[in-house]
């Protein structure tokens, strides 16, 4: 038997919590959505005046990021760069979701939507950073690299 790690409810709220603050911070209106490694929601805030799309895409953002266990972003660079078989991937090709990591094993993700795909990403770290003891392997392991 191998143990594993789960996110609970409580870590969930305190990476919500640390990515509703970045991006307070920075005055950007998003959504916040928190998956476990199966990919399923724990966790799911619009704030107000976030684009009403945003509440359906940070999820899929999310899913895409625990899938893979990559950033999602590896996906969009895939689409820009002309790799469009990537769009019948079973992944939304959207910068934004980040796949949090513990003891070298994924744990979850968090998608954020709502601002330009670099800021969707910078809140969705700061989330990832609340997580104490989380590996931040994602973007050491997969920049750069295609799947």
């Amino acid at each position: 038997m191998k143990t594993i790690r789960v996110l609970t409810l409580d870590d969930a709220r305190r990476m919500a919590h640390a990515a509703e603050k970045e991006a307070r911070d920075n005055g950007w209106n998003v959504s916040i959505a928190i998956c476990d490694a199966g990919g399923h929601p724990i966790w799911l805030q619009r704030m107000d005046a976030a684009p009403i799309m945003s509440a359906m895409v940070a999820p899929d953002k999310a899913r895409a990021s625990v899938l893979s266990g990559k950033p999602s972003k590896v996906y969009e660079d895939m689409v820009n760069q002309g790799r469009i078989a990537a769009l019948s991937m079973p992944v939304v090709p959207l910068e934004g979701g980040e796949p949090i990591y513990f003891d070298g094993q994924i744990v979850g993700a968090v998608g954020v939507s709502g601002v330009q795909a670099g800021q969707d990403a910078q809140v969705a770290r700061a989330g990832v950073a609340a997580l104490d003891g989380t590996d931040h392997l994602a973007e050491h392991l997969y920049k750069g690299k295609q799947a």
